[in-house]
């Protein structure tokens, strides 16, 4: 019987230390490609405190102010690089979301929708923008209705770029590695395993995200792809996937009460959200709404068709502004 404890033992022993082994070559790793990460895409703006946030942001131009809010787990050069220089006559400001990109995550903070857009309101007040024109891509859309629904004198219109916009029936594939409710395991894969893992699948994820057409061959440095390969990205990432079912519903539900410019991009052979879900149903809910469908498109039309995602920003601003000069 003692020879059986023994042999318990050392097998549990070994069993363990090969765990930790496991576990310290993943961290090490984890730390590793963070830090080249980190080279390759640093922090290129200005940050602002408001409360337990530090925001990571940039702000270049002047004229009437636009506002670009990124999808899920992505960060402000999702619009910097494709984006700015088509609209050079404007005040162009973009964020990264909390735990994106540079921008910290406080403890606590849930990441739900209304939650986020109440953050980005205060920042609309502490930047003092004047009622800018808010432009939001994907999960970044959703984010976008939450604050002209809950904060409606704070901005003067939206442009929405494949849209968040209605609860799914089922978690997609694609999604089920983001999706973890507990705070403590996200931790605990964000610091191991998520972030060599991201890196072994990049290319699937980025043809993923862009299909039908191809990622730019820059889209690691200059589309900020890069900055997507650090832990407190990917715990972010996951918690505001988790958040979503939160508070989607009760936004959703509000639509008709929408009184501003609102305009909507799709294409509609975006794998990533279905346009007949999340674009087309849009038509009959927001009054005087704009939906542009783009035949063909997949979910990134800031990246591959930027001259036409700057024509539509360009067309609503111009009733988004007047209207809000007319209503001071």
């Amino acid at each position: 019987m003692a020879t059986a404890v023994t042999i318990l033992g050392w097998i549990a022993s070994i069993a363990f230390l090969a765990v930790a082994l496991v576990g310290g070559y993943f961290v090490l790793a984890t730390r590793r490609i963070s830090a080249q990460a980190e080279r390759a895409v640093p922090a290129s703006g200005k940050f602002v405190t408001l409360g337990s946030h530090r925001i990571h942001y940039v702000d270049q131009g002047e004229g009437r102010p636009i506002l670009f809010i990124h999808g899920l787990g992505a960060q402000l050069h999702h619009f910097r690089h494709p984006l700015f220089p088509e609209l050079t006559d404007f005040r162009l400001v973009a964020l990264d979301r909390p735990g994106s990109g540079y921008s910290g995550r406080p403890f606590g903070f849930s990441g739900s929708l209304v939650e986020q857009a109440e953050l980005i309101a205060r920042f609309i007040a502490e930047l003092g923008l004047e009622r800018p024109l808010v432009v939001g891509h994907s999960l970044g859309g959703a984010v976008a209705l939450a604050l002209a629904e809950n904060h409606p004198e704070a901005v003067s219109g939206l442009v929405l770029l494949s849209p968040l916009t209605h609860l799914e029936d089922e978690l997609r594939p694609e999604f089920r590695s983001l999706y973890i409710k507990s705070p403590l395991k996200r931790r605990l894969v964000a610091e191991t395993v998520a972030i060599p893992t991201s890196l072994k699948y990049a290319p699937q994820t980025l043809a993923f995200l862009f299909s039908p057409q191809a990622a730019p061959t820059d889209y690691g440095t200059s589309g900020g792809g890069f900055a997507g390969l650090r832990p407190s990205h990917f715990y972010a990432s996951s918690a505001d996937m988790v958040a979503i079912e939160r508070d989607l519903g009760a936004i959703e539900a509000r639509y008709g009460e929408l009184d501003l410019p609102v305009a909507v991009m799709f294409g509609t052979a975006d794998r990533v959200l279905d346009y007949r879900l999340h674009g087309a149903p849009l038509a009959g809910r927001i009054k005087d709404l704009e939906l542009d469908l783009v035949e063909g498109l997949g979910h990134m039309p800031q990246f591959v068709e930027p001259k036409r995602v700057a024509a539509l920003i360009r067309r609503i601003a111009a009733r988004a502004f007047a209207a809000a000069r007319l209503a001071g």
